[in-house]
């Protein structure tokens, strides 16, 4: 909270992105990674970590049918792990030395600055997923045995049912990935490097989302296709998507905030 009589920042302004900006943060996310995978695949592997600890307990609490919509929801909480990517970006565009101490340092530095409220938001935004997951299981296939995975998407694909909630759920999920996306693909980088309090940094992520809706959306696509694409084999494919996500996140986060 500002004390009284201190004087607020302004807001950030926020800059017009061609799809041609957004082909060449990923260029660039690419080029981060390759210039410091230490530190990507190290991120990208915690990230890797929570995906498979998800499977195991999934299994032990024998809900395998629950696999493929965690696992479809699971990159939401992407922007959010990939603070440590940012800041590595942040230091190669600087020419700042990449240590593990520095870098480290600012990532948990972050939970005294306002960082840390986004953090409610994107969990709060995956419980949402997972409730209307749930919910929709119990409306749509309610009496219909999933004891395994192959169960779950026979009867998905093979009943009036499970199409119906294939559609409806991809719907759902679409509008709360959009929401998602929408709030925290500039806010998290803009917190971390600058000083606002969160709620004028997810106005900020989302007007400029607003105000370049082609380039913007075509980029959250991008980040959907290849986060879901990591995800078959066994989450692995994450150790490399995630940094390079990451990184062009970072740098399309400099190009639309002046």
């Amino acid at each position: 909270m500002a004390e009284i009589g201190e004087v607020r920042p302004q807001a950030p302004q926020v800059n017009a992105v061609a799809v041609g900006d957004v082909a060449d943060a990923l260029k660039k996310g690419v080029s981060d990674f390759l210039r410091a995978p230490t530190f990507g695949l190290f991120f990208g592997g915690i990230y890797t970590a929570g995906g498979l600890a998800v499977l195991y307990f999934l299994y032990r609490l024998e809900m395998p049918w629950l696999i493929l919509p965690i696992a479809i929801g699971f990159p939401l909480i992407g922007p959010f792990v990939a603070v440590g990517l940012y800041e590595t970006s942040r230091r190669l565009e600087a020419g700042l030395p990449l240590t593990w101490k520095g870098i480290l340092a600012h990532v948990f530095h972050q939970r005294e600055r306002e960082l840390s409220w986004m953090a409610f938001v994107v969990l709060f935004v995956f419980w949402i997923w997972l409730y209307q997951v749930r919910l929709l299981t119990a409306i749509f296939l309610g009496f219909k045995s999933m004891s395994t995975i192959a169960s779950f998407l026979h009867v998905v694909t093979a009943s009036a049912e499970g199409m119906a909630y294939l559609v409806v759920g991809t719907i759902v999920g679409g509008l709360l990935a959009l929401v998602l996306f929408s709030t925290t693909v500039i806010a998290i980088p803009l917190l971390m490097e600058r000083e606002y309090d969160f709620v004028t940094a997810i106005i900020t992520s989302v007007k400029t989302v607003m105000h370049n809706p082609v380039p913007m959306i075509a980029f959250g696509v991008v980040v959907a296709v290849l986060a879901i694409v990591a995800l078959a084999p066994a989450f692995l494919g994450l150790l490399v998507v995630l940094p390079v996500l990451g990184h062009a996140t970072w740098h399309l986060y400099r190009k639309a905030i002046a």
